[in-house]
């Protein structure tokens, strides 16, 4: 694996040096939580893709979708990669941002102390969300109800501040909340420190499609520079058939930017997202926006006039596929494509 890495390193070396040649056009792209659902962004970065194809990406991880969205609109950055919940309710209010792109749901369960064994021994409990307004805030108050629990009522839901799913775990394992949203390579790393949790629930299992990782920009900077963000989706789209290909790329990264080291960890994050949530293809799914629309409308009806497609443009992605983009990256091994 070390030698098909290299040289898969090398070749990608070569072309962003041939790409330096050219004037690269600068992109700031941000990034919300460190969580597997990131890799090709930062699989791009770190071997070249974004030069390949002619553009300097800068990343900035900046932990609140809502933020992000607030600098995408102040023109700091061009592109966000972060919870398509955030995106979908400033869209929904008249902002002009569109989701062209996706990597994914994030995989995240509901995660209990270890004295706590099902949804039930939750009433009376306090359940830590992120942020008010963030994704996990979002996904948890659309989870609760399906479980039977009313928020503020037969559960009371404690804002942390903290977008980070290991670090609201900590919270469990200190005694200051009783559950959270969270992810599943984070309980296994607890696990393998001798700390027990329950793990009561999964989010996708029961109908709430979180929109965690979706790539959102705005519709002037997608009409003025489509080259520019195209270049982004095919490095992007490149990077995920990478890091499905190679295995040890994928680890790489991993312990750079997770740290994850655990030879376990490693391989249940790269089963979870690289060849899990990630899709092949990173259309955005109407699903998860569907979902964000449905909660959303029940404090304001006007949303319910919204739909979907409404929030999206595939146009880029649609014109790499009908130029063949895909089937000649995956090498007639590409699946279907989206309808």
């Amino acid at each position: 694996m070390i030698f098909i890495f290299a040289a898969v390193l090398v070749t990608l070396t070569s072309a962003a040096a041939r790409a330096q040649d050219k004037k690269l056009e600068p992109l700031a792209v941000s990034y919300a939580s460190v969580t597997g659902s990131r890799a090709p962004i930062w699989i791009a970065k770190d071997i070249g893709l974004f030069e390949k194809y002619g553009i300097d990406v800068k990343l900035i991880n900046i932990s609140s979708g809502s933020t992000s969205i607030q600098a995408l609109l102040g023109g700091d950055i061009q592109l966000v990669a972060a919870s398509g919940t955030s995106a979908v309710a400033i869209a929904a209010n008249g902002a002009p941002v569109v989701i062209i792109a996706s990597s994914g749901p994030i995989a995240y369960k509901l995660i209990a102390h270890p004295s706590i064994t099902s949804i039930q021994g939750l009433k009376g409990k306090i359940i830590g969300s992120s942020r008010p307004g963030a994704g996990t805030d979002f996904a948890l108050r659309q989870l609760l109800p399906k479980l039977g629990l009313t928020p503020g009522k037969d559960v009371t839901i404690l804002p942390t501040g903290l977008s980070e799913s290991d670090r609201r775990l900590l919270l469990i394992v200190q005694g200051r909340i009783d559950a959270t949203i969270g992810l599943a390579d984070n309980v296994l790393q607890l696990e393998l420190k001798g700390q027990k949790l329950s793990v009561l629930a999964d989010v996708l299992e029961t109908g709430v499609w979180t929109s965690g990782s979706d790539i959102t920009t705005t519709r002037t900077f997608l009409k003025s520079q489509p080259r520019r963000i195209k270049a982004f989706l095919m490095a992007f789209s490149e990077a995920v058939w990478l890091g499905r290909t190679r295995r040890e790329l994928a680890y790489n990264i991993f312990r750079k930017y997770m740290k994850i080291e655990d030879p376990k960890i490693l391989e249940a994050t790269y089963q979870t997202y690289v060849l899990g949530t990630i899709p092949v293809k990173p259309y955005p799914r109407e699903e998860s926006i569907q979902s964000d629309l449905d909660f959303l409308s029940a404090t304001n009806p006007e949303f319910k006039k919204k739909k979907p497609s409404d929030f999206i443009d595939t146009t880029l992605l649609r014109e790499m596929e009908n130029e063949g983009f895909f089937s000649r990256l995956h090498g007639g091994q590409e699946s279907a494509p989206r309808k």
